[in-house]
């Protein structure tokens, strides 16, 4: 059985294993200015964006599946406008590092034939990855 959280010993140390980057706006703008060489502000705007947006996205299937919404077309139309969304972050994302999208899909796809050679999904091959494929 667990002992009882103090959560004050808690928000401690939570405090403690926070970088300071994460807690110190001078750290944070310092981190900021040695990133220097990369698009950071379309880059969090991609991350952050694309996080809500998958976030409302998950909202509306958690809906579906777990609380009696019904599958209309007015739900199939938000989910889709909500897809809309996330492709607009996955966008940005891609031109924060300097890639082509369609790049993006390549190497994807790529990644996914090493696993998968013959094309088709397996349970072994998804859970026991081999060494360097992420």
């Amino acid at each position: 059985m667990m002992s009882e959280i103090d959560l004050k010993e808690y928000s401690q140390f939570v405090d403690k294993v926070t970088s300071n980057e994460s807690k110190d706006s001078t750290a944070f703008r310092q981190r900021l200015d040695d990133l220097g060489n990369g698009d950071i502000p379309r880059l969090l705007t991609a991350a952050l964006g694309l996080s809500a947006e998958s976030g409302e996205f998950t909202e509306i299937v958690k809906k579906l599946v777990f609380q009696g919404k019904p599958m209309t077309d007015d739900t199939k139309t938000h989910m889709i406008k909500e897809l809309g969304d996330v492709m607009w972050y996955w966008t940005q994302g891609c031109m924060a590092l300097g890639i082509d999208p369609n790049e993006v899909i390549n190497m994807n796809k790529e990644k996914l034939l090493a696993r998968y050679p013959d094309g088709e999904f397996e349970v072994a091959k998804s859970e026991n990855r081999k060494e360097g494929d992420i």
